[in-house]
This record gives C-alpha cells, structure tokens and sequence, in this order.
C-alpha cells in the first residue's frame, strides 16, 4: 500500500481496475477482497486526511488513544465478519458496560436486575424482578412495550420508569425531538434485560477493542501491493454521473466504483439535503487516574450532554495520572459546514427522498453503493464489515 497526500496531477482513473471512494469500512473491506481475490489494481480515495473513517483513533498529547469521532466498541455474533477483522488485529478481551446517571445514581443499561433494586430499592425491586421473571423467564432482553401489553400494573410500572429516566429526556437530547414527536415503535424498542449480566451487549459471542487500535486495523486491512489511497481527496471533484455511465476524470469509466460517502452530496444535494444528527465531542485531559467506574456514561435525567466516554477504560491503556475523556453534545447537521453526518434520520419523507437520489445510479451497473452514508441508514460496525464483504462476493463472482 501507498498513501498519497492529494491526487496528482498524472492521476489515470484507467491505471486502475476499481475506484473506492472512502477509506472507513466499507471501502477498505471491498479493496482489500478485490485486491487479494481478484487481482485488482485499486484505488481508494479519501476526503478527509486519514484512512479508518470514523473509528479514526490517536495517540493525543497525554499518550492516551483516543477515537476522533466517538466511542467505537466492536461487538458481533457474525462470525465470518470476526475471522475477516482478526486477519488485520488482535483482539482485547475487553466487555464493553454502560452506567446512567439517573438523578446522581449510577445505574446498569440496559435495564437489569441490579438496575431494578437500585431505583425501587431491595424489597421492591426483588418482587418486580420476580414478576418479570415468572412472565417472561430469565436472561431475556424485553421490550417495554411488551411489559405493557401484559396489562399488569407492576410490569407497567418498571416499562413507566424506564421510559421515563432511561430513554426520554436522553432520546429528546439525542434527536433534538420534544416527547410528541418521538415515533411510538421507537419507544417500544426500549429493552429491559432480565438477568444478572451487566454487560451492554450479552448476546454478542465476539467483543473486544483491537489490541493496537482501530486505525491500525486499517493500516494492516489496507496494506497490498495492489491498494493504493489518496487522503485528502474530495472525490466529487472527479465524479460526473448519467443515466447509464460515471465519468472520472472526465472519461467515461470502465472499471468498477464502489461509493461510500454521502449520495446526495455526490448531486450537490440538488433534490434537497437527507437530514443528520452530528456531535459536538469536547475531549478533556484531567489529572487523575480515573474519572468514572465505567467507559461510558449515559445522562438520561440531567445535563445538556447525551454522555461521557473515558478512553483509558476501553483500551486498557495504563497512563498513571492522566485520563482523557469526553463528553458528546447532540446536534442538527448543517450539510458543507465540515460536520460529520453520524445518525441518518429515518422518517418516509426522507426515505423517499433518498430513493429518489439512488434512483439516478440504478441504470449504472459499474456504480455500486456500500456503507451508513450512501445507503442512508444506520450501521454498527459489523453489520458494515457484512455487507461489504456480501458486494465484494458479488463483485468477486462477476470477475471470476
């Protein structure tokens, strides 16, 4: 692999057998299968100046690694996307926890047996965790809407508190919505785990941190003879579009494209912008071994921000004295203002709006969308990995 600071100026598109448009997950699974697989020649273009998308981590000046854009915990249960990640890493052993602050009470999420004795008490709490027992069984994960539908006045009670300081004012915080505007089948959703196990996803048969860090992840999955990346490059500068061909550099492209940024910025958002919610993540090194029990934080009851990450304890650094950590501020994103899109809002009217972009790359069969931003929805990490690796077969089998 050869990283490039900017594209030259003797940049030949047709030097190449396939054009990756961004260096997250989803390009660089794509170029490293067609590379190694298919002996592709690739190019993979990147707009900001480092490769790993948003799990982007650093060393900063207190010599803790930290993630640029937000706390990235890798958690599957897919296993052919865990065999694929663990050829570029080794894996921490770590089990990733979540506490909420709830009027000052630290209390497990999601919502458990121990959560249920801290906001009722010992006495309650027992009576109401064994009624969720006898009606549900044990080491379940329930939705509320669940426990209402049973019309019994005590799981409706436990469904009410967690509704109430677990998932509201956070939910109003995180989408910038007041509690009529909250979609009920989103409500609903919210699960109440009946069980001991303390951890924020039981379920998940492989979770961990990679031992050196994610962008180093990247460096090993990038690292081909056949890949070559070029930070720093807006791809939109060499894109056009019609109904049946992409253009690069202003010929008709031959080869295979896989995008994976933003599709309406790629028409200059001239239908209308797919609304976001971005964060405003504000880092802080303080002078102490440790900040709080856990890595993260949630503030569901108080404060203007939605949580607080400390690094130390997901990456088990040992930096005696020293920790960093921050807090995430919820906001609208501003499209061209340099925030980054993290959460796509799903409602039909911008459903419909999407498809109405992707309805102009459907003819171009050369033209392959991949990833949270181009496909307008929300990933977690393996499910990105999934589905790069499910059009890299495609790809792969059209090339065989």
């Amino acid at each position: 692999m050869q990283i490039y600071d900017g594209l030259p100026a003797s940049f030949d598109p047709d030097a190449y057998d396939m054009i990756v448009v961004g260096a997250g997950y989803a390009g660089a699974v794509c170029a490293r299968r067609l590379a190694e697989t298919a002996g592709f020649r690739v190019a993979v273009l990147e707009r900001r100046g480092h490769i790993a998308g948003n799990a982007y981590d650093f060393v900063n000046d207190a010599g803790i690694l930290v993630h640029e854009y937000g706390p990235h915990i890798y958690h599957t249960t897919d296993d052919r996307v865990h065999e694929f990640l663990s050829r570029f890493t080794e894996w921490t052993d770590y089990q990733h926890k979540v506490l909420a602050n709830i009027h000052g009470t630290l209390v497990p999420v999601p919502f458990n047996h121990t959560s249920l004795k801290l906001a009722f008490g010992d006495k309650r709490g027992e009576e109401l965790y064994a009624k969720l027992v006898d009606v549900f069984g044990q080491n379940k994960k329930v939705p509320i809407m669940d426990l209402r539908e049973k019309n019994d006045p005590d799981l409706a009670e436990v469904a009410d508190y967690v509704y109430e300081n677990v998932f509201l004012y956070y939910t109003m915080k995180q989408w910038g919505q007041t509690p009529d505007e909250i979609d009920p089948s989103v409500t609903g959703r919210v699960p109440v785990f009946i069980g001991d196990d303390d951890r924020y996803f039981p379920g998940a048969t492989h979770q961990g941190m990679p031992a050196e860090g994610y962008t180093k992840l990247f460096e090993h999955m990038l690292n081909h003879d056949l890949i070559d990346v070029f930070v720093n490059v807006d791809a939109r500068s060499i894109i056009e579009m019609d109904e049946n061909t992409v253009k690069l550099c202003g010929h008709v492209y031959g080869g295979e494209v896989v995008y994976t940024g933003p599709l309406d910025e790629l028409f200059g958002l001239d239908l209308g912008a797919l609304p976001y919610r971005t964060l405003d993540m504000r880092f802080e090194t303080l002078d102490v071994d440790q900040f709080q029990p856990v890595a993260t934080v949630n503030y569901t009851t108080s404060e203007d921000f939605t949580r607080i990450t400390e690094f130390k304890l997901m990456t088990g650094q040992v930096v005696p004295g020293k920790t960093t950590v921050m807090r995430e501020y919820s906001k609208a994103y501003t499209p061209g203002s340099g925030e980054t899109p993290y959460y796509a809002i799903l409602d039909p009217e911008n459903t419909e709006l999407y498809q109405r972009y992707r309805a102009r790359v459907e003819d171009v069969t050369n033209f392959h969308l991949v990833g949270r931003l181009a496909e307008y929805r929300y990933y977690d990490m393996d499910a990105v990995v999934d589905s790069a690796l499910t059009l890299s077969d495609e790809l792969i089998s059209c090339h065989s």
